[in-house]
């Protein structure tokens, strides 16, 4: 079992603060020299599978034996996690609820179609890790967000609803085309693999710019803390947006 880099209790408590402050926190070269490596080599066995072309990995099932399986199943992650939740949030995690893990891969002309996509997601916290990041490029993908833009929902429904509202093709290209006209200006990240970036996935709106469409972009998006997990509702939804990464995926492939 790899061992990833550990982190104290006052360090949680930074990590907290920065997400706050700025609207993520980072933790440089978390993932050891090899860990990269073994990383990049899981995804590049993916893409020859995928035509070259966009695709996402959902769920632990998906990622069997790979380091992303280990880091979804860390004992010591996981709490770390849950101590940020608790010391930015104020709530706790039940300790039956898992990470969920999730690789994105951007290329080919499909990844294109996968860029500003703007939406909040389903667990309040989402730790991302760069795997391969094209920085050599005029368009690399940069991680866009507007950082900390609600609270925590206690109703499902208002939750669903603001997500909709956000997560719907033409709210996307209104503010795509604001962020392009610099009237909008989100928190623009330069991603370095091997990084960790934590930030309130629920609270803020995110996406990715385009990408170069002959470079790879891949990263691994850590889940943690649904505040609704256990709503009918929720699941609906979460289901609804699987299935749309599986059709995409399919469509990609050679046929």
């Amino acid at each position: 079992m790899p061992v990833f880099k550990s982190v104290d209790a006052q360090d949680v408590f930074r990590l907290a603060s920065d997400i706050e402050r700025q609207g993520y926190a980072v933790i440089e070269h978390f993932l050891s020299a090899e860990q990269l490596e073994s990383a990049r080599e899981y995804v590049l066995k993916e893409t020859n599978k995928h035509n070259s072309e966009y695709f996402a990995l959902h769920g632990i099932k998906s990622v069997t034996g790979s380091l992303f399986e280990a880091l979804s199943t860390s004992v010591r992650f996981k709490q770390m996690l849950a101590g940020i939740q608790a010391a930015g949030l104020g709530r706790s995690v039940p300790e039956d609820e898992d990470i969920f893990p999730a690789v994105r891969c951007l290329q080919g002309r499909t990844g294109l179609k996968e860029s500003n996509y703007f939406h909040y997601d389903a667990t309040a916290l989402t730790a991302l890790v760069p795997v391969f990041i094209p920085n050599d490029k005029d368009q690399c993908g940069d991680f866009i967000m507007f950082p900390n833009t609600r609270r925590i929902r206690k109703s499902v429904t208002i939750n669903i609803i603001e997500k909709v509202l956000v997560q719907n093709p033409l709210s996307q290209k209104f503010v795509a085309l604001l962020i392009r006209r610099k009237v909008l200006k989100p928190v623009r990240l330069k991603l370095v693999p091997g990084n960790i970036y934590i930030f309130w996935g629920y609270r803020s709106i995110h996406a990715n710019e385009p990408c170069d469409p002959n470079a790879l972009r891949a990263t691994v998006l850590l889940h943690y803390g649904d505040p609704h997990s256990h709503h009918w509702m929720s699941k609906l939804f979460l289901g609804a947006n699987q299935r749309r990464a599986r059709k995409i995926n399919k469509n990609a492939l050679p046929g």
